[in-house]
């Protein structure tokens, strides 16, 4: 039977961690509600540009002198993991490096010989665990600090130069994206998506064998190709934004629900240590108790004797 002075130890213990994860919840939450606004209001722009692109990209049949667009045999491809920079937020990270290793192997192995696949860390968490690996994964870079308050525009700019920056000198010929996509505060979905070369996601369907489909046709001007030029960049640093807003979004929900869980498993905790306590409380009272009735019919029967 444990000692009171022990069991009280325990359950001042879980107490004190109890307050830390309430106040982390409290705290997790407060900066949800903005990360999630801010991601819902990004997504209607985010999604309106690409369609923007796309129709641009698919509607010319002979498409634009930009390299951005132009796919080229993939000799190597930069995966960008996009990972949190804190943890205690359940397996928020653990997923997204799990997902990341298997998309490692598989990539690997559809590259020729002597192909490889190089790491962009976003995120604290991403980079330590790729960079300290025993397999030693190839980190051409990374970035860390951004997710610890308001994620700035610079970072933005730092990560989309990077990418292009590097696909643009053949340093790879295709790039893809993993990261966590918020879907709700209880639900968050790992995504992958390539980000270069922008290849079209749709057709544009013309008129053919005399059935009439209705085709809108526009005169731009400038010609469509110096708009392409101009709405690129726009359209890269959006992307991007979006992802960085989707990731701490969904890190903030994935941590209000951990806190929540673990201070619901610390006050389940609290009860069975306060009934053991009781229960070895009472023990030791029946052993006095028993010990004084012991020496008092002890007494009794001397002096009788």
């Amino acid at each position: 039977m444990p000692a009171l002075r022990d069991i009280r130890r325990r359950i001042n213990a879980v107490r004190s961690i109890q307050k830390i994860t309430k106040a982390m919840k409290m705290v997790a939450a407060a900066r949800l509600r903005r990360a999630q606004d801010k991601i819902i209001s990004a997504r209607p722009y985010a999604r309106k540009i690409e369609e923007l692109i796309q129709r641009f990209i698919s509607t010319f049949e002979s498409g634009f002198d930009e390299p951005l667009l132009k796919e080229r045999e993939v000799k190597n491809i930069a995966l960008v993991v996009v990972t949190a920079d804190r943890g205690l937020c359940g397996s928020f990270n653990t997923n997204i490096i799990r997902k990341a290793l298997s998309l490692i192997e598989e990539r690997q192995n559809e590259l020729p010989q002597g192909g490889k696949v190089k790491l962009i860390c976003v995120g604290k968490k991403g980079f330590d665990y790729f960079s300290r690996h025993r397999r030693n994964f190839e980190v051409i870079d990374s970035f860390t600090g951004l997710f610890r308050k308001t994620i700035e525009y610079v970072w933005v700019e730092k990560i989309m130069g990077r990418i292009v920056e590097g696909f643009l000198n053949d340093e790879f010929d295709k790039v893809e994206i993993i990261y966590n996509e918020f879907k709700s505060i209880v639900q968050q979905r790992i995504v992958v998506e390539q980000f270069l070369p922008i290849v079209p996601k749709f057709e544009i369907v013309k008129p053919s064998k005399g059935i009439k489909v209705p085709l809108v046709e526009y005169i731009y001007e400038p010609d469509a190709q110096d708009i392409l030029k101009s709405l690129l960049p726009k359209y890269l640093e959006t992307h991007i934004l979006r992802i960085l807003l989707e990731s701490n979004a969904a890190e903030q929900a994935a941590r209000m629900t951990a806190m929540d869980n673990a201070t619901e498993n610390a006050n389940e905790l609290l009860k069975d240590l306060q009934l053991l306590f009781n229960k070895t409380r009472q023990a030791m009272i029946t052993k006095e108790m028993l010990e004084i009735a012991s020496g008092a019919e002890a007494l009794r029967k001397a002096e009788i004797a």
